[in-house]
């Protein structure tokens, strides 16, 4: 076994690679890029070594500047965990040639599954069953077109070198080809530099069922069960189970087996995941799937496999790189009830799920809930990176059934407290607490099918509105105590600050803006907390203490209730149940607080490069109509019209580096 290992990577996997490393006493080291000088991973490693700066493709990517990294700390070995690297032929075979032992499969495999087409090609050869679609090198427009016609409506357009969702379009209507086309090529070659792309049938129910897979040097090779990934957003997984609800036993057989066959094929070592789709129409069935793609490393969800094998996969990885036999063999390799695991971003739920930036304000989780894992990339303090993906850390429940374990693990995002940047939390805990998710009815469009009741419009709660007027009083009251000199009369009727006057108590209106609405609510004391009515009809009795760790603890009519209340500008941000809520607190002598002097401008929600602009000067534009497509930590995102306008002025070319709130479009709305 080598004695040090270097971890070509950032973030969750870094930090989850490190504490395995650790515990088998190797010497950890991180490499860094600018904006990871603080990182959570760096802390973590025993040394760290800076690479380049923030930008991946300065940093993450350079293969010499990891190289440089590894002769300037002597690593023996490098594990380039998930994404940047991991999947990169030409890295695999620098570290080989500089002598390093590269965690991960040959070369030879990692470019022979790297191409989709290829990679299918070759799984019909060894008995695969593969999606019918054309996986051929001619790339042009019209006839790629033709092929979708041949292959029938619904397709799906995939980049040839993908993963994670990128460069992959779904298209139902033949108009609307070669729009996506572009759309797919284009994203493809800003994440892979390449914009090949196939062609496949899309099937209607699509179940996301993947296979680990685990061979060693000595030509054995298992299957570690399944691993059920069908809730998914623009083709990226959200959450993750194993094994997959409804899995025949002949089913999961036949699929362990081809998994096993393909990665022979191949002459596979250590760690990967054989993805197939599956027709969950009537049922799943063992003639019922086809294989979609191998990824040749360590995926996201491999903890839900960890948690049902009870084994650690990157141990096994760095026992398999360093010639050792696989620790099990097929027959041995246990099953042991269920594991889910959701992935947290920071991203907003509310605006079609657009990547957040910004300072981890608080990260708590709830303590005493042994079966319930967290892999975080991230601490509290920490930045959420524009340059990177914005995935904050996994949760993974397991028990004994599926049922126990969705319930532990919505009892546990519902206690968890996060603030700072906008993130998909609550959504996590309605999708996994949803009727139909509870009894399995699942598939790839489960989450647009549901999106309405997984992402509620608009309103706040009279209870949440009661708790932010009880955490808004609480600190304008310490604030004042504070603000008392060294010499005033804490006793004195003129230091109260419980809104009593002569004749009894004052009545005020609060102003917040929350959840992006201008809400008024009056205040009156009483009873040692206050009455508040107004919003939505609220009329309730509150009271409460806010202790030093900025922890709310309320009475509301009666009910008890604990919510985090962190102060953030003009305001703070109220951690309940799951949810985060903004309140802005309006200055009722700042009228700009309230203007809506900004309306006729379309912003940049955070900082991105323009890659298409849609509209000229003098344009008629309806509401929700496509006007700029941004390019955001990895991701496309087309933002619209808010209403029918014209379009004045377009400040903004292909190309560009904007910065949030940069006005990129002007117009003036249509008359009546």
């Amino acid at each position: 076994m080598f004695k040090s290992l270097l971890i070509a990577n950032r973030g969750e996997i870094a930090v989850r690679i490190i504490r395995t490393a650790r515990r088998m006493g190797l010497k950890t080291i991180a490499v860094y890029s600018d904006a990871d000088a603080n990182a959570y991973h760096v802390a973590e490693a025993d040394e760290a070594y800076r690479i380049g700066p923030a930008p991946a493709a300065e940093s993450y990517l350079r293969v010499e500047a990891i190289l440089d990294a590894c002769a300037r700390s002597g690593a023996e070995a490098v594990h380039p965990g998930y994404g940047f690297l991991s999947e990169n032929a030409g890295f695999a075979e620098a570290c080989e040639k500089a002598g390093l032992v590269f965690v991960g499969p040959p070369a030879s495999a990692i470019k022979a599954m790297g191409l989709k087409d290829a990679a299918k090609a070759l799984m019909e050869k060894a008995g695969v069953p593969v999606v019918p679609g054309y996986h051929g090198d001619n790339q042009e427009g019209d006839f790629l077109a033709g092929q979708a016609e041949t292959i029938g409506y619904p397709v799906l357009i995939k980049a040839v070198a993908g993963g994670g969702g990128k460069g992959m379009r779904r298209v139902d209507d033949p108009a609307d080809f070669a729009k996506e086309l572009k759309s797919a090529q284009r994203e493809a070659g800003a994440a892979f530099s390449d914009e090949r792309v196939l062609v496949e049938k899309y099937v209607a129910r699509p179940r996301h069922i993947e296979i680990q897979v685990f061979a060693d040097s000595h030509g054995q090779a298992v299957s570690l069960h399944e691993r059920d990934c069908s809730l998914q957003r623009r083709h990226q997984k959200v959450i993750e189970e194993a094994p997959a609800p409804g899995m025949p036993d002949e089913m999961r057989k036949a699929m362990g087996e081809a998994a096993v066959a393909a990665a022979k094929a191949i002459g596979y070592r250590g760690a990967g995941t054989v993805e197939f789709i599956a027709d969950a129409s009537d049922g799943l069935k063992p003639d019922g799937f086809w294989f979609m793609e191998m990824n040749t490393r360590l995926q996201v969800e491999h903890p839900v496999t960890e948690a049902i094998t009870g084994q650690d996969l990157v141990e096994w990885q760095l026992r398999v790189a360093s010639g050792e036999h696989l620790p099990l063999t097929q027959k041995d390799v246990p099953l042991k009830g269920h594991a889910v695991e959701v992935r947290l971003y920071a991203e907003d739920p509310a605006k079609k799920f657009f990547p957040s930036t910004g300072k981890l304000l608080r990260l708590r989780t709830p303590a005493n809930m042994p079966h319930v894992r967290t892999d975080m990339g991230v601490r509290e303090g920490d930045d959420v990176s524009m340059f990177y993906d914005p995935m904050i850390g996994k949760i993974i429940a397991h028990g004994d059934t599926r049922l126990i374990a969705l319930r532990m693990l919505r009892g546990y995002l519902s206690r968890m407290e996060v603030a700072g940047p906008k993130t998909n939390l609550a959504f996590l805990a309605a999708a996994i607490g949803h009727d139909a998710f509870m009894a399995g009815d699942i598939d790839t469009g489960f989450i647009d099918r549901h999106l309405d009741k997984l992402v509620p419009a608009g309103g706040v709660e009279p209870r949440v509105l009661a708790l932010g007027v009880a955490a808004h009083m609480l600190m304008r009251r310490s604030q004042l105590e504070k603000s008392q000199g060294p010499g005033d009369e804490p006793h004195s009727p003129w230091a109260a600050s419980d809104g009593w006057i002569l004749g009894g108590h004052r009545s005020e209106t609060l102003k917040f803006v929350v959840a992006g609405e201008e809400v008024a609510l009056v205040v009156t004391p009483e009873d040692g907390g206050w009455r508040i009515t107004g919003a939505g009809n609220a009329d309730v009795l509150a009271s409460a203490q806010l202790d030093d760790d900025h922890v709310l603890t309320a009475t509301v009519d009666g009910v008890r209730l604990v919510a985090a209340c962190v102060p953030r500008g003009p305001g703070f941000i109220l951690a309940h149940e799951g949810a985060a809520t903004d309140f802005e607190v309006v200055d009722p002598l700042d009228v700009d607080v309230i203007s809506d002097a900004d309306a006729g401008a379309l912003k940049a929600p955070m900082p991105g490069k323009i890659v298409q602009v849609l509209v000229e000067a003098g344009a008629k534009v309806r509401k929700g109509a496509a006007l700029v497509v941004m390019e955001a930590m990895k991701m496309e995102q087309t933002l619209v019209a808010g209403a029918d306008s014209v379009v004045t002025d377009v400040h903004v070319g292909v190309g560009d580096q904007v910065e949030a709130g940069a006005a990129l479009i002007t117009f003036e709305e249509k008359d009546a």
